[in-house]
Formats: structure tokens, C-alpha cells, sequence
């Protein structure tokens, strides 16, 4: 399969303004639309192809994750990924904050996979960065000591961005085990999306990410506002929950909820249990 001259990679596009844009058009166009193979996305640890999708005249280019093309994983069931990368959109679609790109389950030219909006990445915004100072400077929070060569440590930090903030608590709910700084991606309009959510939603605590700055900081009204909407359209009975429950199993759907009852009653961003490695490898 022979590459297109330009793959940006890990990257996604909100589309212009005769495009889909990131609402209910571009999932109707992910799901329903004719899916064109255009290349092989480098470095991607599953297969991840580079599409175009057509519908109506509309057309966007998507990344499309075949599930024959997972890897298989020691602590995830095998052919789930793609199912878990549907899921992290449909509930961070539910809290309102637009953070993962519309994801739809479809069949393509190599079988049933995921299809996500490919959102270009706007260059120059820095989120992550070492610094030799003890403490971050002001605008930033610390992450941890980072090996930079020679026996030398930096500090790591990432920007005290509330676009990050709300990621944080995403994360927590969805019990992310890969958020990586190559994973973010900041967008056209002040945007921030986050992608690669294929090892999300287990029963047992595995959240690993970067964005450790507001450990044990009270989360904010924002967010237990929405944290107690998620709350609610996770029962039993409500369209989210049903649409999750063929995504993930009964008892990971019974995580979530406990997940998002657990930080409404500590009213703070959960801190690094000593169970699991908080921090992912390669950190970027």
C-alpha cells in the first residue's frame, strides 16, 4: 500500500467551513460514507490507515483502525480497541466538552473498525516542556523528574491549561492507560482534542497519563457539574448507557460508573495510586 505525499502524523481535521465540522454531519459522514484507503499512518502501534469518506458530496479524511490490525494485549480481551476508542467518544461527547474527535464503529475495506475524524494539529503549541528549575514556572504544572541525558534530570511539566484540565478529569472517568503527550492535539478555534483511546474503560484502576498537575487539587464547579450529568446518563435505562453497554462489558460499564461516583465524593482530581505506573512509555 503505497503512502499519500503528506500524512501528518498523529494528527485529526475539523473540516472548513463547506466541510463536516465536528457534530452530528461528520458522524453521519463517518458512518455512513464511502471509506477510501490512502495510506498507512507511521509509527501507530496497530494498523491505523490514513481515508478519505464521501457522502452527499461531503468529504473528509479520517483515520480508520481495522480490528484484524490490533495487537493482541496482555490485560485487554483481543478485538476490543476499537470499540473502547467508540466509547471514549461517546462519553466525552456526553459531558459536553468536545474533547475526542467524532468516532463512529463501521465496516471498511478491511473489516469492522474504528473511524475517527482526522483533526490537523495546529504546530507551535506547547503543552509539555523541561525545565531546570525545582518548581514549574508560573503557567505550568509539574509532572515529574525526566532523564535528559548524562545522569541529568529536568523537571516535566505541562501547561495549566483548563482545555487540559478537563481532559484530566475525562481520563479519569474512561480510566485511561496511554494518555501520552503525542496524544494531544491542539486545533484550529483554541481546540484541544485527544486521541488513542483504545485502552480505556478497564474494571481495574490503570490510569496512566500525563497530566498528573492537578493531583489532589479540588476539581473545579465546572467539572462537578458535568461529572453529576455524566452521573446521570450513566443509569441503567439512559440512551449513553446503552449505547456504552455495546461497546464495553457490564462490569466495565459498572467501573465507569463507580469512577464517576468516586470523584463526586472526593470532589478532587485523583492522585497516583502506587498500584500501576502513573506515567505512560515513551512519555511523548
Amino acid at each position: 500500500m503505497s503512502a499519500p505525499e503528506r500524512i501528518p502524523p498523529r494528527s485529526v481535521s475539523t473540516g472548513t467551513d463547506d466541510g463536516p465540522g465536528t457534530g452530528a454531519a461528520a458522524v453521519r459522514l463517518l458512518a455512513d460514507g464511502e471509506l477510501t484507503v490512502r495510506g498507512r499512518i507511521p509509527d501507530a502501534s496497530n494498523a491505523a490507515l490514513y481515508c478519505t469518506v464521501r457522502l452527499d458530496g461531503a468529504e473528509a479524511a479520517c483515520v480508520y483502525k481495522p480490528v484484524a490490525g490490533e495487537r493482541p494485549l496482555w490485560d485487554f480481551p483481543d478485538g476490543t480497541l476499537a470499540q473502547r476508542e467508540v466509547a471514549a467518544f461517546e462519553v466525552s461527547d456526553a459531558t459536553g466538552w468536545g474533547l475526542v474527535p467524532p468516532t463512529v464503529l463501521r465496516e471498511g475495506p478491511h473489516g469492522e473498525g474504528m473511524c475517527q475524524l482526522w483533526i490537523e494539529a495546529v504546530p507551535d503549541t506547547e503543552l509539555l516542556a523541561l525545565v531546570a528549575e525545582e518548581e514549574p514556572p508560573p503557567g505550568w504544572k509539574a509532572i515529574g523528574l525526566a532523564e535528559v541525558g548524562e545522569g541529568e534530570t529536568a523537571l516535566l511539566v505541562h501547561a495549566d491549561d483548563e482545555r487540559l484540565r478537563r481532559l484530566a478529569v475525562l481520563d479519569a472517568v474512561i480510566n485511561n492507560a496511554d494518555r501520552k503527550g503525542g496524544h494531544l492535539l491542539p486545533a484550529a478555534g483554541e481546540r484541544l482534542y485527544g486521541i488513542d483511546h483504545g485502552v480505556s474503560f478497564h474494571a481495574e484502576n490503570k490510569l496512566r497519563t500525563l497530566l498528573w498537575g492537578w493531583a489532589g487539587e479540588p476539581l473545579t464547579g465546572e467539572a462537578l457539574t458535568v461529572l453529576d450529568a455524566l452521573g446521570q446518563a450513566l443509569k441503567d435505562g439512559a440512551p449513553l448507557a446503552a449505547r456504552l453497554g455495546t461497546l464495553i462489558t457490564p462490569a466495565e460499564l459498572d467501573a465507569t460508573r463507580a469512577r464517576v461516583a468516586a470523584l463526586l465524593a472526593a470532589g478532587r482530581h485523583p492522585e497516583p495510586t502506587g498500584e500501576w505506573p502513573a506515567i505512560p512509555w515513551p512519555p511523548v
